[in-house]
């Protein structure tokens, strides 16, 4: 079952403009219950084809929002670190991380990458990492 993506937000950045939406998506055991949840930022950018998925899954230290304990768009570690993808200045880190790690926005391909792998270093920027 997937919450369907809102209508794609601005990002302006230096003199070009980016789209992001954040989505949800689980699978209903029923009863009320879900398993596998996970968060997905998508970012293009403007009138390009291609586009990024950064993917955040639940997991073993991992967590996503799961209609109990975390909010919509909040992914955090059980070491402190948490996030909220809603945020447009977590996105403007998110985009600028993948950047660095090589994601080329004029692809024409989805190019989907994991998003633990940023999430110390956007966490650090944002200042939301935990002190050691």
């Amino acid at each position: 079952m997937a919450r369907s993506e809102k209508k794609a937000r601005r990002l302006l950045v230096g003199g070009e403009t980016f789209l992001w939406a954040l989505s949800h998506t689980h699978h209903a055991l029923g009863n009320g219950q879900y398993e596998g949840c996970c968060e997905t930022l998508v970012i293009r950018r403007f009138k390009a084809r291609g586009r990024l998925r950064i993917v955040f899954r639940q997991g073993p230290g991992r967590l996503v929002p799961d209609g109990y304990l975390m909010p919509s768009g909040a992914v955090a570690t059980t070491e402190g670190g948490l996030l909220n993808l809603h945020e447009p200045g977590t996105a403007r880190a998110m985009l600028d991380e993948a950047l660095a790690q090589g994601w080329l926005p004029d692809n024409a391909l989805v190019q989907e990458m994991d998003g633990w792998t940023l999430f110390e270093a956007v966490a650090t920027r944002r200042g939301a990492a935990p002190a050691d």
